[in-house]
């Protein structure tokens, strides 16, 4: 059962105030390649799942950054914690054409 929803906007710090989007677009792949549903947003990505398995996604994310020469990265987090479980869907359906 998923019994999480978090969202995450990375924002790793460049060496030489190079663009961030392949730094970006390469956090979005881990997250693909994790298996997790996830839906992408113009300033967040949002993932849904067990809120151990998502918190390993954002470790990962954030280890990449620094292999790809990020000085350091900020994370900026928001988490839904629901044991009982929950879907985006739950949230959303509504607004969903």
């Amino acid at each position: 059962m998923t019994n999480s929803l978090v969202s995450i906007q990375i924002i790793p710090k460049t060496k030489n105030g190079e663009d961030v989007i392949p730094y970006v677009d390469e956090a979005i792949q881990i997250i693909q390649k994790a298996g997790v549903k996830y839906k992408v947003s113009p300033l967040e990505t949002t993932m849904e799942g067990e809120l151990s398995e998502l918190f390993r996604i954002i470790e990962q994310m954030n280890k990449r950054m620094i292999e790809m020469g990020s000085k350091n990265v900020i994370s900026q987090v928001k988490i839904l914690y629901q044991p009982t479980g929950i879907t985006m869907g739950d949230l959303t359906e509504k607004y969903d054409g």
